[in-house]
């Protein structure tokens, strides 16, 4: 017993000289040098967290904005076999009574060509101005409950169930806002308020189904009638500033369809669950057998998926590059430090102070200009960039990116800095002490 005392004693001097003498280093030591080792300590933080925190936000803003305006957190698709969602109207029965459920939409998808310019058309031997797009068919008021569609308009006005014959168009279309000349041929004769003609094709066809129509004498494969466009839709989910939109009620009119079968039902619930729970109650209702139930996440383009585990991984090694130049930093700093105070090391040991007593007082040092920087580079990251971010997000083409630093990864990534950082402390000064302790005196 009287062994463990001992040695738990021993241990205490060690500690206790051990921080002792850091301190007293620290805070006899330049201010000015301090300062600046805790500043390279706060960029190399943040240099770690915030980089990767902007590339992966640039990929997570437009998750979040797949969520809130495309897929809901529910999506409910055709299953791999069907062109509809086989019984989407007792599905549809079945969310209304659902107390979970907030709002939902049903979306028609349907294949469509756009004709303009066709009023002041000089030569009819050209081609016309038209082009094939996806329509979505939609109940104006249940899909701006769900998904605020109207946020988008840049020009015009949202469609109305009481107004007939209006359709929405992608700015992606429009020669007047799209970037895609070079892949189609945008339509130029398109305004608010001008006439288009649409073609409606039924359900959702491609283009081959579409040429095997004409060759097998079909030569009308949809129907066509004249709208007025209503507004504009640009939107960075681009399947939304693509496609054009109509309302319900004209569909069934033009198509002499009384039912319908939809493509797709976006849902929201009421966030008293995650989304998987909410998919684990879907399912239970036996949605799995007429359509394919997904999450928000698990609906997520896959080439954005594989864009956000790039960007993370260039993220990590930008900060792992950052970390090697902090160590070898504070490596130079407190081994320039130990060398100038050699011979003061030499008396230390000269009088009985062991060597890890000493060594542990360079790695306290270190430790300290650790602590102060990350905690420093926190209160920045939490309190001002993140913050900012999601106030002005960074406006790139495909999303509005913002800055992701969850607490745990955050702190994963502090903890491994302040290893490191130690370690960079305690091997210039394990190099120092251990010289002769003579030599270290008379500074041989």
């Amino acid at each position: 017993m009287s062994f463990f005392k001992k040695q738990l004693d021993t241990l205490s001097k060690f500690w206790s000289v051990g921080y002792f003498l850091g301190l007293r280093q620290i805070v006899r030591g330049s201010i000015w040098i301090n300062l600046l080792i805790i500043s390279i300590m706060t960029l190399t933080f943040l240099s770690l967290v915030v980089i990767p925190g902007i590339l992966v936000g640039l990929t997570e803003g437009s998750f979040e904005q797949n969520r809130e305006y495309l897929t809901g957190d529910l999506y409910l698709t055709t299953l791999p076999d069907e062109e509809t969602i086989v019984n989407s109207q007792d599905i549809v029965r079945v969310l209304d009574s659902l107390p979970e459920v907030e709002n939902y939409s049903v979306r028609y998808k349907i294949g469509s060509t756009v004709e303009a310019g066709y009023i002041n058309r000089d030569d009819f031997t050209e081609e016309a101005e038209s082009l094939s797009v996806s329509a979505f068919v939609i109940d104006p008021e249940q899909e701006e409950a769900t998904t605020g569609l109207s946020e988008f308009l840049i020009e015009g006005e949202m469609l109305s169930s009481d107004r007939s014959g209006e359709v929405l168009i992608g700015s992606t279309l429009l020669q007047k806002y799209s970037n895609f000349s070079d892949l189609f041929e945008p339509l130029v004769n398109v305004e608010v308020g001008r006439p288009v003609k649409i073609t409606l094709q039924g359900e959702v066809e491609d283009d081959f189904q579409r040429e095997q129509q004409l060759l097998d004498g079909n030569n009308d494969p949809g129907q066509t009638s004249e709208f007025i466009v209503a507004g504009i839709i640009d939107s960075k989910v681009g399947e939304l500033s693509s496609s054009i939109f109509i309302t319900e009620q004209d569909y069934r009119r033009i198509a002499q369809q009384r039912s319908l079968q939809a493509q797709e039902i976006v849902v929201k619930h009421n966030g008293r669950f995650t989304d998987e729970q909410f998919k684990d109650i879907a399912l239970s209702y036996g949605f799995g057998r007429y359509a394919k139930v997904q999450t928000a996440t698990e609906a997520i383009p896959k080439f954005l998926a594989d864009v956000q585990q790039t960007f993370g991984f260039l993220g990590n090694i930008i900060g792992f590059v950052g970390i090697i130049v902090s160590s070898i930093t504070v490596f130079i700093v407190i081994y320039i430090n130990a060398l100038t105070r050699r011979k003061f090391i030499g008396i230390l040991k000269g009088i009985g102070i062991s060597e890890g007593a000493i060594e542990f007082a360079y790695s306290i040092q270190s430790l300290f200009y650790a602590v102060f920087g990350i905690g420093l580079g926190l209160v920045i990251l939490y309190g001002l960039l993140v913050p900012f971010f999601v106030q002005n997000p960074i406006d790139f083409p495909f999303s509005d990116g913002i800055l992701v630093a969850e607490l745990i990864p955050t702190l994963t990534r502090a903890l491994i800095l302040v290893v490191i950082t130690m370690i960079a402390g305690f091997l210039p000064a394990r190099i120092i002490v251990r010289q002769n302790t003579l030599d270290s005196i008379l500074q041989r």
